[in-house]
């Protein structure tokens, strides 16, 4: 059987203007492919309604699962959650579930929950609440969707509170190779190793250092056998590599 998938939606003007560094797609692709659920696409999008539930919409269909950040908070602009209940077809309002969370946590800081904080107790209707140890306000899982925060250490804590849930595949395995010779002298083996290990996938990714140029070759896969055979091949093809 193959193994389940996932797409990412990072949602924020911040990032496409270049004001904030998205973190939080390399930490979910590495986290997915030791749970085999490997990340298929990722679409970096604005914080504009129509967009959001197009591209919710589209990803549910094709991927099991699919991660989204960003959008979840207090302000105006976080649109994430309602454009979420509309591309999936709920209703959403303030959940008295996530209320009470939220109402326990600004408590116990003495703080009051406004009505801006409490923008970030609408869920839709049929939600899962996704645990947020740090803030407390939380995200949400709808049909395949997980909603998550921007934050990268609550998207962090999320994504560990959602992954035992998921039924995983194969964990992605991957080796690689230094080779210091120019892609050029490379292509030729390694696009026969493709050819000669279909199941695997095969990638070059070049440098320089000090003048000289290489490649770090790599092979992912999820058999381990068929994995150390193909990277043989490799150091046969490459004797000097590294």
């Amino acid at each position: 059987m193959e193994n389940p998938t996932a797409a990412m939606v990072v949602i924020g003007d911040e990032i496409l203007s270049g004001r904030t560094q998205d973190k939080n797609m390399h930490f979910l692709a590495g986290a997915l492919s030791e749970k085999g659920i490997p990340l298929r696409e990722a679409r970096v999008i604005a914080d504009d309604n129509a967009t959001i539930v197009s591209t919710v919409k589209a990803l549910s269909k094709i991927y099991t699962h699919v991660f989204t950040s960003g959008g979840i908070g207090p302000t105006h602009d976080d649109i994430t959650a309602d454009a979420i209940a509309e591309a999936l077809g709920a209703s959403i309002d303030v959940r008295e579930d996530a209320r009470a969370l939220l109402q326990a946590h600004y408590d116990r800081n003495g703080t009051e929950l406004n009505a801006a904080r409490l923008r970030m107790a609408r869920v839709p209707d049929g939600a899962i609440l996704i645990d947020n140890p740090i803030s407390a306000a939380p995200g949400f899982t709808l049909g395949n969707v997980h909603v998550m925060a921007g934050v990268p250490s609550v998207f962090q804590a999320m994504v560990a509170s959602v992954l035992p849930g998921l039924t995983g595949g194969t964990p992605l395995l991957s080796e690689s190779l230094r080779v210091n010779r120019p892609e050029g002298e490379l292509a030729g083996p390694l696009g026969t190793a493709a050819e000669t290990y279909p199941d695997l996938s095969f990638g070059s990714y070049p440098f320089i250092r000090e003048g000289v140029f290489g490649a770090n070759l790599v092979v992912r896969g999820t058999d381990e056998t068929r994995l150390a055979e193909a990277v043989a091949y490799l150091r046969d093809a490459f004797p000097d590599a590294a």
